[in-house]
């Protein structure tokens, strides 16, 4: 079985504007680095679009209405201050959840081991009923109750390591005992949320914010004492991971200093308790990074070691 890259062209119709740091270049320096020989063998894979029942197991209609409602005609509009929309983001939003959707599906038939989303918009900041933080839909919360709906893959377990707390995949996941939402993130930082004290409902939200500065033995010392083990733990059907690669020593959002061994490690680790729990089945999505070369690298780094997960 190999690893399968989703992704869809449409993704890069999302504009958000002159100066956006969340823009269509950084999808295109992820897939140019992952274009490489020796990602030749990576199953390339044209994402569909989500359809509205995939995406009502996350959030309600009248979310997706609003969302749609939204998208211009010409132009951009301001969902917030930070998320912005424009005539293609729609169809861009659907076909991100509709990756992840569709990498489920590929890893829990074995189809493939496991499954890279190379998409955006991202989707971890956008809680149940609100999008926020350059997120409209949740994209790893849609793939993770699809897992649970069409192949009784009951216990999900969502890893972030965005620099940036998913405030919400924690929103959706905190009172579901079968879904279980880690993270290490900056603290303090956009949007506010992660303190080591949120825990869920079912004790299923397990936050290691990070001060400013920290750097790789803090986050290895966050991974290993906190977030490995409650995976360990929970022993899961199925592993997401949020893909953020903000937490990069070069990237301009943040002040956290990994490097892209950091991810690599990350990864492997990652991969191990997919293969004692979870048959190997790993989802992983792009979230943030916003240095460009910081992303390519770090991305294509963290493919390369699914590969061989």
């Amino acid at each position: 079985m190999l690893t399968s890259l989703f992704t869809h062209a449409a993704c890069l119709n999302h504009d958000t504007g002159l100066g956006h740091p969340e823009c269509a270049d950084r999808l295109r320096a992820v897939l140019a680095a992952l274009e490489t020989e020796e990602f030749y063998m990576l199953d390339r894979q044209e994402a569909p679009r989500a359809t509205v029942e995939q995406i009502l197991r996350a959030h309600p209609q009248s979310h997706i209405d609003r969302v749609m409602a939204s998208i211009p005609t010409t132009e951009h509009v301001g969902i917030d201050g930070d998320t912005v929309v424009s005539p293609g983001s729609g169809e861009a939003a659907l076909r991100a959840a509709g990756a992840v959707v569709a990498a489920v599906d590929a890893v829990a038939s074995g189809q493939s081991r496991n499954a890279f989303c190379a998409v955006r918009p991202p989707g971890h900041h956008a809680e149940r009923d609100k999008a926020m933080g350059f997120c409209l839909f949740n994209n790893v919360a849609i793939g993770a109750y699809h897992a649970r709906a069409v192949h009784g893959l009951q216990r999900v377990a969502v890893m972030d390591f965005d620099v940036h707390h998913g405030n919400g995949t924690q929103d959706i996941f905190q009172h579901d005992p079968d879904m279980l939402y880690c993270s290490t993130h900056q603290s303090p930082l956009y949007p506010g949320t992660g303190d080591a004290g949120e825990k869920g409902e079912y004790g299923n939200c397990v936050n290691a914010p990070l001060p400013a500065m920290a750097g790789s033995p803090e986050f290895r010392h966050a991974m290993t004492h906190i977030v490995l083990p409650a995976i360990d733990h929970f022993k899961p059907d199925l592993l997401i991971i949020s893909a953020g690669f903000d937490a990069h020593s070069r990237d301009p959002m943040a002040g956290l200093h990994l490097i892209d061994d950091d991810f690599v490690w990350a990864t492997r680790k990652l991969g191990e308790l997919a293969r004692t729990h979870c048959g190997a089945r790993i989802v992983s999505v792009l979230e943030g990074g916003y240095n460009l070369r910081a992303l390519a690298s770090a991305s294509s780094a963290h493919v390369r070691e699914l590969m061989y997960c």
